[in-house]
């Protein structure tokens, strides 16, 4: 995600992997394996030679957070590596599907909904702003 942050905040320009490793301390070669993720989902594009390296393969604002996590980790909420709504649980636990599906849905109202420009411009939509604000939400428990 920071990768792709970094990205976001020269549009256009080509940025190498060592500086982008540099600007937000990230190992350089766990790096490449994100890049190669990003670049295999269109959410960067990369280009060989002295000018060439790395930046977005679309505008920031068309691209969510939940789009980089899913180029990079796969689907947003699993259990046990199955998708909620392929799952069915007998008697007691049979509410257990529900709750995962509405857990996938609360996260993606919050991942789809912050693009990189966003992050790029250090400026969170008021909803979700409205959410990191609260009390409750830094809170363990």
């Amino acid at each position: 995600m920071r990768a792709a942050v970094e990205l976001a905040t020269e549009p256009g320009a080509h940025r190498n992997a060592e500086s982008i490793a540099q600007a937000q301390d990230i190992p350089q070669k766990f790096l490449q394996t994100i890049l190669c993720d990003l670049r295999r989902a269109g959410i960067v594009a990369s280009r060989r030679g002295v000018d060439g390296g790395y930046r977005l393969g679309m505008a920031a604002k068309e691209i969510s957070v939940a789009d980089v996590l899913r180029a990079v980790d796969g689907p947003l909420a699993t259990v046990r590596g199955e998708r909620p709504q392929d799952l069915s649980y007998p008697g007691a636990a049979e509410a257990l599907r529900p709750l995962w599906v509405a857990m996938r849905a609360s996260v993606r109202g919050v991942l789809e909904n912050v693009t990189l420009a966003d992050l790029a411009a250090r400026k969170l939509p008021a909803r979700v702003r409205r959410i990191s604000e609260s009390e409750d939400a830094w809170r363990n428990h």
